[in-house]
């Protein structure tokens, strides 16, 4: 047996709708954040990110597989959009995660994806 998944009933509870809407932020700075964790690559990179405080470039690029100049246009790509920073030493320049934020949002991200695999969801 399916279950509908819409009301039976078109019943709009305006006090909700009202109070959610004087509620709800401008969103456009939490897209730029999922549109850029949505990139597997740039996911991988903020993950791995998450096991090491920090890493150089190369060894970025080692990680993901990729030549420095990819891993180099993906952790830009981040910084851009601050959820990594990134500082020189000498002629190496290593990456990080921009805060505590972005690396809770990483680790909850995966606890959930984990969570839904153990029960059989995708």
């Amino acid at each position: 047996m399916t279950v509908k998944e819409v009301c039976e009933l078109t019943v709009v509870h305006e006090e909700v709708v009202k109070r959610v809407q004087k509620n709800l932020p401008d969103l456009g700075g939490m897209v730029q954040i999922f549109k850029a964790l949505a990139d597997e690559t740039r996911l991988n990179i903020a993950y791995s990110l998450t096991l090491e405080k920090e890493m150089c470039v190369c060894d970025v690029a080692a990680v993901i597989g990729s030549s420095t100049a990819t891993a180099s246009h993906h952790l830009r790509y981040l910084r851009d959009h601050s959820l990594a920073k990134s500082r020189r030493k000498g002629k190496m320049i290593y990456y990080s995660l921009a805060d505590d934020h972005v690396h809770q949002l990483v680790k909850v991200a995966h606890e959930h994806a984990e969570e839904g695999d153990s029960r059989g969801n995708d």
